[in-house]
């Protein structure tokens, strides 16, 4: 921000946040937050519709919807109104972290109205448990949100698999060469742009990906935009437009253990703007902005939209720009809801290639699993059973993503259930997390499989053998005068070598 835009800043109550831009500066870094969500926001009503077997006319409206919801959404988010909204620079839009149970759903048979259905009860009852949210989040420590997290992103791989495979495994051109080709084609933009662009265009590459990658599939013949002018140009969501919702005590029981991640994960952004833009984050706060979540996800299914929750890529943005104002978020608000306004965007969108897509998920669903991978990088693993919980949880959940079919002899409610990786992850996680970490009773000393390897140790009589200014580098052990000491091989460096009797 140069000093021109600082001077112009106002901020009444001495808030970084509350500082207010000129108009023009405002609705351009918000367009800037805007495309940097705007590939995570439309992922999802393309992997739920393509699962949903609708076609491309339908998955626009749905993504028009995303679009819509979302910019009321980060509105309500930013501005606020009593009790609802965290008044912080937080972008809001449709969670990845539903995006799997979601298709689980609708591979079970469910549907679209039940996905509908489950996300409504869900959010309602997550609205219902926020004032004691605080009280049940020692349960979802990092050990649990990180297994989650990383299950979620490979979940998704095989939904990229299928896109860049063509999507459609019906089709004569399925698992070709040319779509793989594509496919890899648009991976290798992303990671080019990744590494060569400015700032800007790297932090974009994902979604310049995609357009360059469909740019190419058109004189291809590999795109079809012939569906973009079949419906409105412009048209408000219609309440209920694919049906009223359909409730499902086991659809509504996996997006409920959804709500409890986007809840886990809404605190942490909560927190994490708070940090970066140097201003109080209490828990009225933080229960302000959960509710905001919430109450957008439980009227999101009305107009054809899912679950809610901030975007974490958008707090990251905060920091890079070094904008504060929350105002700045809202125009990009606004923004959003002009967007979702025009569902003909979402017919362009829902027409590009599907093996387009393909390559561009693969680096897209990766992130998400590098993201709880990245948390599970901080739990600490010695003398505890963390490594069990992370081991058995991460095998459960991969159990339905590598044998489809697993549970396809069990009761239809279990199944919904446990065939999402993330509902059998997290379902294994919250409950051994639960009996190592918070029921001691029975638990050994040194369970931890890290205490079979003792503290970095040295014997006495072995620094006998060393002289004041020797020294160990490069694997190499130097005397005092410069010469390099012999060092005698024992087998393995594990061994200690006996002590050697004295005279």
């Amino acid at each position: 921000m140069n000093k021109k835009t600082k001077s112009a800043a106002r901020s009444v109550t001495g808030r970084p946040e509350d500082e207010k831009l000129p108009v023009g500066a405002s609705f351009a870094y918000g367009f800037q937050h805007v495309l940097t969500m705007y590939g995570g926001i439309i992922a999802p009503p393309l992997i739920i519709g393509a699962a949903a077997g609708m076609p491309s006319s339908d998955i626009g409206l749905l993504i028009a919807a995303c679009l819509f919801i979302g910019g009321l959404a980060t509105l309500l988010q930013t501005l606020g109104i009593p009790f609802f909204g965290a008044q912080l620079p937080l972008v809001q839009g449709v969670s990845f972290s539903g995006v799997a149970t979601m298709t689980a759903i609708v591979t079970e048979g469910g549907g679209i109205q039940t996905i509908f259905g489950a996300v409504m009860v869900s959010a309602l009852i997550g609205l219902a448990i926020t004032p004691i949210f605080s009280k049940i989040i020692r349960f979802f420590p990092p050990v649990v949100t990180g297994t989650v997290i990383t299950i979620i992103g490979l979940t998704l791989m095989p939904v990229a698999a299928n896109w860049a495979m063509g999507g459609n495994n019906t089709a004569d051109d399925y698992g070709s060469v040319a779509n793989i080709g594509l496919a890899a084609l648009t991976l290798a933009i992303v990671l080019l742009l990744s590494k060569v662009g400015i700032g800007a265009i790297s932090r974009l590459s994902i979604l310049l990906a995609i357009v360059i990658g469909t740019l190419i599939a058109i004189p291809l013949g590999m795109a079809d935009f012939s569906a973009v002018g079949t419906g409105p140009v412009f048209a408000f969501p219609t309440p209920f437009a694919f049906g009223l919702p359909i409730f499902d005590i086991a659809a509504i029981i996996s997006m409920f253990i959804v709500v409890l991640v986007t809840l886990i994960e809404t605190s942490a952004d909560i927190l994490a703007v708070g940090e970066i833009v140097e201003t109080k984050v209490d828990s009225r706060r933080i229960g302000d902005g959960l509710r905001a979540d919430m109450l957008s996800s439980a009227i999101s299914p009305i107009f054809g939209s899912f679950t809610q929750s901030a975007f974490a890529q958008n707090v990251g943005l905060v920091a890079v720009t070094g904008v504060k104002s929350r105002f700045v978020v809202s125009a990009g608000g606004v923004i959003l809801v002009v967007l979702g306004l025009l569902p003909v965007l979402g017919r362009v969108v829902a027409a590009v290639p599907t093996a387009v897509l393909g390559g561009a998920g693969v680096v897209l669903f990766g992130t998400v699993a590098a993201s709880g991978i990245r948390i599970l990088s901080k739990v600490e693993y010695r003398n505890n059973m963390n490594l069990i919980v992370v081991a058995a949880s991460l095998g459960f959940g991969m159990i339905p993503i590598a044998a489809p079919t697993f549970y396809e002899q069990f009761p239809s409610w279990f199944a919904t259930i446990f065939h999402s990786g993330i509902s059998s992850a997290a379902v294994m996680a919250i409950l051994l997390n639960v009996l190592f970490n918070h029921i001691k009773a029975g638990n050994s000393k040194n369970q931890s499989v890290f205490a079979a390897s003792p503290p970095r140790v040295v014997r006495e009589e072995e620094l006998q053998a060393l002289e004041d200014g020797d020294y160990y580098q490069g694997g190499k052990l130097i005397s005092a005068d410069g010469r390099e000491i012999p060092i005698i091989p024992t087998g393995s460096n594990q061994v200690v070598p006996p002590k050697r009797p004295e005279n």
